[in-house]
């Protein structure tokens, strides 16, 4: 009987590392596509502008400088202010408790955007609802005094004056001539008796993306000028004004252009830069605490005011676009960032001089998404292969 001579046995592992040939879109070649995109009619002479993120470096601009409607893409300011400063796990209490003078309630709000004055609504989007809050305390108000109030005094505090007007619009409807009267937290406190509702909103993140993703008009209007107030200025579009222009400042950015009349863009009176717009991505894109926003864009194909678009018009770039979208009459524009395989480009694109017809508008973003998509590619990661050979040799 022969021996076992030798037993060999060894691992043989090949890594086989596939980097691909993305179809990624050198700033040159995207430079040209977006000077294309530019020359197009059914963009009527837009404002563009193409920044490299891996640089910062504008690769291409096209009436950058050019002061255009901003429409909705007003939106990115707003959500930097929000994050910029309030505290993105803040939320926001409403308390409605039966007062302890007698016939009166005691609102004590904090300004919570997150209130829909349309019941409805509010139950579809699980916001809380207004007529609730009115219609609880009213009930609470009535079984306190014995089943019936003529007159009541509301206290309250930190509530919108739209909210004010609309409370006392709801008891009058009902038979009931409210007074109310503004006071501090302390004093709203201290005439607090039983509590009736106690509402609360999610988080400033959470309401900040879903404004982002549904261009929510007054949830962008509500949370810019509480990042106003919070900043030190006013409580209006003033203050507003004087935010946005302060945070592009301490960015670097000049904001000597910028006109803001509103926070959600639907002032025809707005105006802002391509390239202000660019540099303030491209910062947006730096900062850890600000890129948190970019989850909260649309997604080209997938999700919020993008959902529907770029399925059939350009299929290529479903899931590679995120990009705040903007649509007045004669304007749609488009802010964000493209992946394009191993680069990503922030790009803006106002096109606020085309036609005043709907066919215009979806021409115009037709043409748009179709010329995003020929840059758009995935990022590729690189496969590893791992390849195991096992030799046994013996004799007989």
């Amino acid at each position: 009987m022969k021996k076992l001579s030798s037993i060999c046995a060894f691992l043989l592992s090949a890594t086989l590392l596939a980097i691909p040939s993305a179809s990624a879109f050198d700033p040159v070649s995207a430079a040209n596509v977006f000077a294309r995109l530019a020359a197009e009619p059914e963009m009527g002479n837009p404002s563009v502008s193409l920044l490299d993120l891996s640089t910062g470096e504008i690769v291409f601009e096209s009436n950058a400088y050019s002061q255009r409607k901003p429409a909705s893409t007003m939106k990115i300011l707003s959500a930097v202010a929000t994050l910029k400063y309030l505290n993105p796990s803040q939320v926001f209490a409403t308390t409605v408790s039966l007062g302890t003078v007698p016939d009166s309630l005691v609102i004590n709000g904090e300004y919570d955007p997150w209130i829909s004055m349309d019941h409805r609504t509010a139950i579809k989007m699980k916001r809380t609802s207004f007529p609730r809050l009115a219609f609880n305390g009213l009930s609470a108000a009535k079984k306190n005094s014995g089943g019936s109030v003529k007159k009541l005094k509301v206290y309250y505090n930190d509530l919108y004056s739209n909210e004010v007007a609309t409370f006392k619009a709801f008891y009058k409807k009902r038979g009931v001539t409210a007074t109310f009267i503004k006071v501090s937290e302390e004093k709203a406190i201290s005439l607090s008796g039983e509590q009736v509702v106690f509402s609360v909103s999610p988080s400033v993140k959470e309401i900040m993306n879903w404004f982002l993703l549904w261009s929510d008009n007054v949830l962008s209007e509500r949370m810019a000028r509480l990042a106003a107030k919070a900043s030190g200025n006013e409580f209006n579009d003033k203050g507003v004004s004087i935010t946005f222009a302060t945070q592009l400042i301490e960015m670097g950015i000049d904001p000597s252009k910028i006109v803001v009349k509103d926070a959600s863009g639907l002032s025809r009176e707005n105006r802002v830069t391509a390239n202000v717009m660019a540099k303030l991505l491209y910062q947006v894109h730096l900062d850890p605490l600000l890129a948190t926003l970019i989850d909260g864009l649309p997604v080209s194909g997938e999700s919020g005011t993008l959902q529907r678009r770029y399925v059939e018009t350009a299929p290529d770039a479903v899931g590679l676009v995120k990009a705040k979208t903007g649509t007045l009459t004669g304007t749609v524009s488009l802010a964000g960032y493209v992946q394009s395989g191993e680069r990503e480009y922030a790009f803006v694109v106002i096109a606020d001089k085309i036609r005043r017809t709907n066919s215009a508008s979806d021409q115009a973003r037709k043409t748009l998404d179709r010329y995003l998509a020929k840059i758009a590619a995935p990022l590729l990661t690189p496969v590893v292969d791992t390849a195991t050979v096992v030799t046994d040799s013996q004799t007989p």
